[in-house]
């Protein structure tokens, strides 16, 4: 179980391993609980946010990545956490891209995430102090993948999990 309550999924996917697909109900039942809109912002205990943070963490970059995006289509256009989660799925795809050792696709996502964090970090703090974006620590996200862009650098054939960016430490 995950901190959301959650079972991760059976397996993790990624194209090319011989599995048809991902364990899609086990992903139905997280992109369940994302509301059609969130009112304003997309609070920091938003169960299906949560969830997509801890399949990351967990190793299931393509689900992270599939769950962050609805939270991110149902997250206020224009906002800072629509920006944040943007990063976020960024780097869901980058440790996916690792897994697969593709070096140029992973240094490419981990350059837009920083990109995408650089947008956030830009834009003034506005509304709720519940937020995702106002409890997020961007910063200790920025250096993270600052430190992996490096690592993906100068050892490119190396791709061990102990590089794959984590939230566990970064979202309170």
């Amino acid at each position: 179980m995950t901190a959301a309550g959650m079972p991760l999924p059976r397996w993790a996917w990624t194209a090319g391993d011989g599995r048809q697909s991902a364990d899609h109900d086990t992903l139905s039942q997280a992109k369940a609980l994302v509301p059609t809109r969130y009112d304003g912002f997309v609070p920091s205990n938003d169960a299906a946010l949560r969830y997509g943070l801890a399949l990351n963490d967990a190793g299931f970059f393509w689900e992270s990545h599939e769950v962050l995006e609805a939270v991110w289509k149902a997250a206020p256009q224009g906002g800072r956490d629509r920006i944040l989660l943007r990063a976020c799925i960024q780097v869901a795809n980058a440790n996916l891209k690792r897994k697969m050792s593709r070096a140029n696709a992973l240094r490419k996502l981990l350059r837009e995430a920083l990109a995408d964090l650089t947008e956030f970090e830009m834009r003034q703090a506005t509304g709720s102090a519940a937020s995702f974006a106002a409890t997020f620590n961007s910063q200790a996200l920025r250096a993270v993948i600052a430190k992996q862009s490096q690592a993906a650098d100068e050892t490119p054939s190396r791709f061990a999990s102990d590089y794959a960016t984590k939230y566990i430490f970064l979202a309170a």
